[in-house]
């Protein structure tokens, strides 16, 4: 009987976790190619100025956009995420030639000063967010190609796949940044 009443209260700890988090995802559950993939942390695609009420209102804090500003011209994603009260920062990355150590290291220096601030990390479409989040568990977390890879995917990486992989490759060969050709 005390075996099955923890059992009991056990679950129902695990439902009332589950269900506390589902209103930030379902609240942010509208933006392009939104995933989940860690604690504290949202990836989507391009961000538009009518999704900010909804970050406010699921509680995000800070913003790392991985986007040109060239590719949101009539939209000042900086200036209107800072007039709402969220923390915003730009780590331009255009293709897979900005896939670099350098780059890697920033954007981890970004999510750790974030710390447990609910995150959004996003691109246009997650596959940059992907890629970046891929190359920082193989070069700073010590993972496997394969499992970087996985990680990355989890993200949003898709196209920049291949680039991804074979600068995984080259830096395991000893090789400092050389250039990764264009994704396609």
């Amino acid at each position: 009987m005390y075996r099955s009443l923890l059992l009991l209260l056990a679950l129902a700890m695990s439902v009332s976790v589950c269900v506390a988090a589902a209103p930030e995802e379902a609240a942010m559950a509208g933006l392009p190619h939104v995933a989940f993939p860690a604690p504290h942390r949202v990836a989507s695609g391009r961000l538009q100025a009518s999704d900010i009420p909804t970050l406010k209102h699921a509680g995000i804090r800070q913003v790392i956009d991985l986007s040109l500003d060239s590719e949101t011209p009539d939209f000042d994603e900086a200036a209107a995420m800072r007039a709402a009260g969220i923390g915003y920062h730009n780590l331009p990355i255009r293709d897979a030639a900005d896939l670099t150590r350098t780059r890697v290291v920033q954007f981890d220096r970004l999510l750790r000063d974030a710390g447990d601030q609910l995150t959004l990390v996003h691109c246009a479409s997650g596959n940059r967010v992907g890629a970046m989040i891929a190359l920082r568990a193989a070069l700073l977390g010590g993972q496997s190609t394969d499992a970087a890879l996985a990680e990355g995917r989890r993200w949003g990486l898709r196209g920049l796949e291949p680039a991804v992989r074979e600068r995984l490759q080259a830096w395991s060969s000893g090789a400092t940044d050389v250039p990764a050709p264009p994704a396609h």
